[in-house]
């Protein structure tokens, strides 16, 4: 296990791989404005244990990956997409089972519309639809909606960013269980020193506004588990049930309390749903 640092097309991205390359190859795909640091080397283990190739990487302004002037990103979210595929390009993975949260669950949907051959399998988690449109779906919830209204932030200050990540994590955790701040502060800590500029990561906001996606989520043919907290805060579960109706070969996995994110406490029900889902005996 060592960071690895591919160049595909020009494009320089950080990436970091567990496991036998023999293995059935598993790409993680965090969401946008998040390193790769955030898919936790704990949960990146027990995956490879299981027995996968687990690769994960960090998006551009994330990370040690190549880098832009904050507020001039010149890349869109179309380009986010295709590093997926040029990380699996770096690593000679002609297709790989996906596995996306937040942003990255829809990242990985638009892989599977416009790069169908590179997909196996697809695990969603803690995401919506990368498609607009379907049924009226609620709101993000008032807590969450209030924390960002008021949140104030120096992007200039590392404190003050780690400050409002550690925040920004709380909230997101759903507040159903007890929050581990001191195990979130350390992580942000990391997040933060380790990035090339890590006000960069703000370049990721309006990525997608005015980009269509390529077909509708129904066109997704690879077999689809969709893994959603029941306290998420920014997408309540109606987002997850909704993503598992739209997609044809989609199931649904209810975490009880869980927030937005991959939590520790559910990497113990997480890893086997994802080593089933990807195993050559899956049930269908």
């Amino acid at each position: 296990m060592a960071e690895r640092v591919v160049e595909v097309e020009g494009i320089e991205l950080c990436t970091e791989s567990f496991g036998e390359p023999s293995d059935p190859p598993v790409l993680l795909i965090m969401g946008t404005g998040a390193s790769m640091l955030w898919w936790e080397e704990g949960f990146c283990r027990m995956l490879a244990e299981g027995g996968r190739f687990v690769i994960r990487y960090d998006h551009r302004d994330t990370g040690r990956s190549v880098t832009y002037e904050p507020g001039r990103p010149g890349y869109t979210g179309a380009d986010l997409v295709g590093d997926a595929a040029r990380v699996l390009d770096a690593y000679g993975i002609p297709a790989a089972h996906v596995v996306g949260v937040s942003a990255g669950g829809a990242l990985a949907q638009l892989l599977a519309l416009d790069h169908a051959d590179r997909v196996l399998s697809l695990v969603l988690i803690s995401t919506s639809s990368a498609v607009p449109g379907g049924r009226a779906l609620p709101p993000p919830t008032e807590e969450f909606t209030r924390f960002v209204s008021a949140a104030q932030v120096d992007w200039s200050d590392a404190d003050s960013v780690i400050g409002y990540q550690v925040a920004y994590a709380r909230v997101l955790a759903g507040g159903r269980r007890p929050f581990d701040e001191a195990a979130a502060r350390g992580l942000v800590r990391r997040d933060v020193e380790r990035a090339h500029d890590f006000a960069a990561a703000r370049n990721h906001d309006s990525l997608a506004e005015g980009e269509l996606p390529p077909a509708p989520l129904s066109s997704i043919a690879v077999p689809t588990l969709v893994i959603h907290g029941a306290a998420d805060p920014l997408f309540p579960l109606q987002y997850g049930e909704a993503l598992a109706e739209q997609i044809p070969e989609g199931r649904l996995l209810v975490l009880e309390d869980a927030g937005h994110g991959v939590e520790r406490v559910d990497w113990a029900t997480v890893v086997p749903a994802i080593l089933g889902h990807t195993g050559a005996d899956r049930a269908d």
